[in-house]
């Protein structure tokens, strides 16, 4: 169990966790000279069962709040500190409404210095204390009379910090590796040190680490866990992780070191958001806030999704835009201070890391945020299937959870599509297939001398908000099941059908072989024109409307190709694909005898058709299926 202090400034913090633990938890210079304790401090104590008692002693100075906040996370238990002489102080309202917003349960208050004062007064201050705590999550805490110099009452302290220990639930290992990173150092003959508590998962020394947001891989070279050497380290403990790979200064407070499938740095999530009653005025939208999350401290905007401003008490959904990334998954706590970083505004949990920045308060959208804020993830699930196709990878990430799919319900539909696994609800797969046969539908008709639109088209137009890979594996479906007809890259009902006149018949009949002759370099549309003897406009309108038929592809204006020379090119792409994992112009333009501007006016074409994906200076292939498998088309 991690214990973390709270309290006023000299109210005896650091004084009572070496009466509990004999640590001194001051070893700055600074700090002994001016008895205050500035940077955290931590201490260890074993337990009777071979377990260990953390410590986290945090600053009380107003002025330090922020690094208060980066000791609160990932705490278990409270240790509210208030001096019996002073009473209730300002950082003693701060610290336990911070306590508070982070959703901290478990605690207890050590109520100091009472060798200093009458029993009287001793009493007053109880009441207050229990008082303070009635509108909290520590509401009922038991309160600790004691003199942490003296010796009096710290044994009755001690032993219960211990039971709660004894009886606190083990932290589950599920989901990938996090530890908030809150100290990084060098040690002499080991290399860089950094220590933090875990929030999730499990570690082993040589494991694959990722630092989070930076990128950097790194691998645990040795570990200690609660100031112990240690082979495995796991949620709910502190750790000193030995890093190879990195340097002490790329990694700061407030990074992570996560499990490589969990580096997702963001810098936009929607929250949920409390403002604290204490808050003196509403908070606006868009107001500056310093964000607290994990041990990191970032300026951010705070975009309100219900209205133009939040009152004092009062939750709605958000969504912070900070100003640089930082690690954030769903259910992470967070604390909003104002822009002056003098008053705690409020606090809330992360719903999802990575929202968007346009359509953000859709009732679709709210209503997903409502979803997402359901703490069971089986009926998370269930209402987020109502309302649209999941995909399961990307929640798993953001969820920090192996597999969501075991919580499906069972009549939902999985489809899995290239690298993407999609989840859809019955009702909800149904009507997609309806709306895309209706909508091609009313197409045919609005445009009876098109064949049809292409796969990237027809998603923009009938379903834009379903991800391609989704798109795919819902033409696939229909494809199947013969409801749905694919020509070339066009897709049609299969009652539609485009014919030609008997003179365009003709044309094309007298045009072809001129098409066949030089595949990969066809004639243009103007030489066509020419030799056929008709007029430049006649000819264009008979190659689009080929076009739309499916009987040619439009490379770029005026170029034309038959569908079996395109199918050659998109074989060589293939080839190019196995044997480099990608397709570059230059080895495409070698492989085919084009120009070097028509190799790239071809790749353009796949690019834009969906056969392949633009990957910077490349082209990946994206479905292979599209013009025939290589060795078909060869």
């Amino acid at each position: 169990m991690i214990v973390g202090t709270a309290g006023h400034i000299d109210h005896g913090k650091t004084t009572l966790v070496h009466a509990l633990t004999g640590v001194d938890t001051d070893r700055l210079a600074a700090e002994k000279l001016r008895g205050i304790s500035i940077e955290l401090g931590y201490a260890y104590q074993p337990l009777a069962d071979g377990g260990v008692l953390g410590f986290v002693d945090v600053p009380g100075h107003e002025r330090f709040i922020h690094t208060m906040l980066a000791g609160a996370a990932g705490i278990d238990f409270a240790l509210l500190v208030v001096a019996a002489d002073d009473g209730v102080m300002p950082q003693t309202r701060e610290h336990l409404n911070i306590l508070d917003l982070l959703g901290i349960e478990r605690g207890a208050v050590a109520l100091t210095k009472i060798d200093r004062i009458e029993p009287e007064r001793i009493a007053e201050v109880d009441r207050d204390l229990r008082r303070l705590l009635a509108e909290t999550a520590l509401a009922g805490a038991p309160v600790f009379p004691l003199s942490a110099t003296g010796g009096q009452g710290v044994d009755a302290l001690r032993m219960h910090l211990h039971e709660a220990a004894r009886s606190m639930p083990q932290a589950k290992e599920a989901g990938g590796f996090r530890l908030a990173v809150d100290r990084s150092f060098t040690l002499k003959g080991a290399g860089t040190i950094v220590t933090g508590t875990v929030f999730a998962g499990r570690v082993e020394v040589g494991d694959e680490l990722v630092v989070t947001p930076s990128g950097k891989p790194v691998r645990l070279r040795s570990l200690h866990v609660m100031n112990r050497p240690a082979q495995a380290g796991q949620a709910g403990q502190r750790c000193a992780l030995n890093l190879a790979g990195v340097g002490k200064d790329e990694i700061a407070r407030g990074d992570w070191i996560v499990s490589p499938r969990l580096h997702a740095p963001t810098a936009r999530f929607d929250v949920r958001l409390t403002l604290s009653p204490q808050a003196s005025a509403p908070l606006t939208h868009w107001a500056p806030v310093h964000l607290h999350l994990g041990a990191a401290h970032v300026m951010a905007r705070v975009a309100l999704l219900e209205g133009d401003s939040l009152a004092s008490g009062d939750s709605a959904r958000a969504q912070l835009v900070a100003d640089r990334p930082l690690g954030a998954l769903h259910g992470d706590r967070f604390i909003l201070r104002d822009a002056n970083a003098r008053h705690t505004l409020g606090g809330g949990v992360v719903l999802d890391p990575d929202a968007p920045a346009r359509k953000r308060k859709t009732p679709l959208r709210l209503a997903e945020l409502a979803a997402l804020g359901i703490a069971d993830i089986a009926p998370r699930l269930r209402q987020l299937l109502e309302l649209r196709g999941l995909d399961l990878d990307r929640l798993a990430l953001h969820w920090n959870c192996k597999d969501p799919a075991v919580h499906l319900p069972h009549d939902s539909t999985r489809v899995r599509t290239g690298h993407e696994t999609w989840a859809f609800s019955a009702a909800h797969w149904a009507s997609l297939q309806d709306k895309l046969r209706a909508d091609l539908a009313a197409f045919h008709e609005r445009f009876p001398d098109e064949l049809g639109p292409d796969a990237a088209r027809a998603r923009r137009m009938f379903l834009p908000t379903l991800s391609a890979a989704a798109f795919a594996a819902l033409t696939e479906h229909l494809l199947a099941a013969g409801t749905l007809q694919r020509s070339g890259s066009w897709l049609h009902l299969p009652t539609h059908s485009v014919a030609l006149t008997r003179e365009e018949e003709a044309l094309y009949q007298s045009i072809r072989p001129w098409l066949a002759e030089s595949p990969f370099d066809p004639p243009w549309m103007r030489d066509l024109a020419r030799m056929s003897g008709k007029d430049e406009g006649s000819m264009r309108r008979l190659l689009q409307k080929l076009a739309r038929q499916g009987m040619l592809y439009q490379v770029v204006r005026d170029l034309f190709y038959l569908p079996e020379s395109v199918a050659r090119l998109a074989a060589l792409v293939q080839e190019l694909e196995h044997a480099a994992g990608e397709t570059r112009a230059a080895e495409f333009r070698d492989r085919s005898g084009l120009s070097r501007k028509r190799a790239i006016q071809v790749l353009e074409f796949f690019d834009r058709v969906g056969y392949t994906r633009r990957v910077r200076e490349a082209h990946r292939l994206r479905n292979a299926d599209m013009f025939g498998r290589a060795e078909h088309a060869a």
